[in-house]
């Protein structure tokens, strides 16, 4: 892959490709829900309004989940949570990059609820609606990083390996095998909410999303260079391994067996 540009230019001002990469992804999430409110007898128009408090909630969680958990590339730059917390400039300045897929899932979430809520929606149901979108944003949103340079694992010679111009070398291009992963994980999800249909509680399909996508998360992680730290520990995969298991247990514990009745009666 040759080194990409990172955007052009509108008079002087630099138009990010990673931006309207990330917006293309959250307008192609947000109209594959349309389609499945409108299957489920919902107004899809809800979703394009929902669609704004769905962005802002995401970038401030992203940004967020980044200034805390800044990676050794940046923390060796002097670019620290503290730094973030005494520049407020720099902190809300996206154009510099910086966002985190975890802060963007909880800051959505967060803004799912309270738009539920204030329309009187079932937050479960409406989820399991964005389960399958969330994942295309992603698989989409992804390629950002290949724009930005960032996001690649090991080195490798493989034809599909991506030149980071900084390192003068080919590495593994992360961004690529997680934007399949999501884009397999959307089909997979939707083909779940069709075959199991009778099965599945409301709830469920986005609780199988916060199993799929952190499983993919966890191992590709194993391979990133550049992984944040907290304490020695790459925050974001332990992250993923616990949402994970989680909402396993919760999936599990939803559908467990019921116990036999009158087990105690004599």
């Amino acid at each position: 892959m040759p080194t990409p540009p990172q955007g052009f230019y509108i008079g002087s001002f630099l138009v990010h490709y990673y931006g309207i990469i990330l917006m293309t992804g959250a307008v192609a999430g947000a109209y594959l829900a349309s389609r499945e409110v409108k299957r489920r007898g919902h107004d899809p128009e809800l979703v394009w309004d929902l669609l704004i408090w769905l962005v802002i909630a995401g970038v401030i969680g992203a940004r967020l989940w980044h200034v805390f958990t800044p990676p050794p590339s940046a923390i060796a730059a002097g670019i620290t949570t503290k730094y973030y917390l005494t520049h407020p400039l720099d902190l809300i300045n996206l154009r510099s990059g910086g966002l985190g897929i975890p802060g963007a899932v909880i800051g959505g979430a967060i803004a799912l609820y309270f738009y539920a809520r204030k329309h009187s929606l079932s937050f479960a149901e409406w989820a399991d609606i964005a389960a399958p979108s969330l994942a295309l944003g992603q698989a989409i949103g992804r390629w950002g990083n290949y724009f930005n340079q960032e996001l690649y694992g090991a080195r490798t010679d493989l034809p599909w390996a991506v030149y980071i111009e900084a390192e003068g070398a080919t590495f593994h291009p992360l961004f690529l095998y997680e934007s399949l992963w999501n884009l397999a994980n959307m089909a997979f999800l939707i083909w779940l909410s069709r075959r199991l249909a009778g099965r599945l509680k409301s709830g469920d399909l986005f609780l199988v999303y916060l199993i799929t996508y952190p499983i993919g998360r966890f191992l590709l992680d194993f391979m990133r260079l550049d992984a944040a730290l907290v304490g020695g520990i790459n925050i974001n995969q332990t992250f993923m391994a616990v949402i994970a298991v989680c909402a396993g247990a919760a999936l599990f514990w939803r559908h467990r067996p019921a116990r036999p009745s009158g087990l105690l009666s004599d």
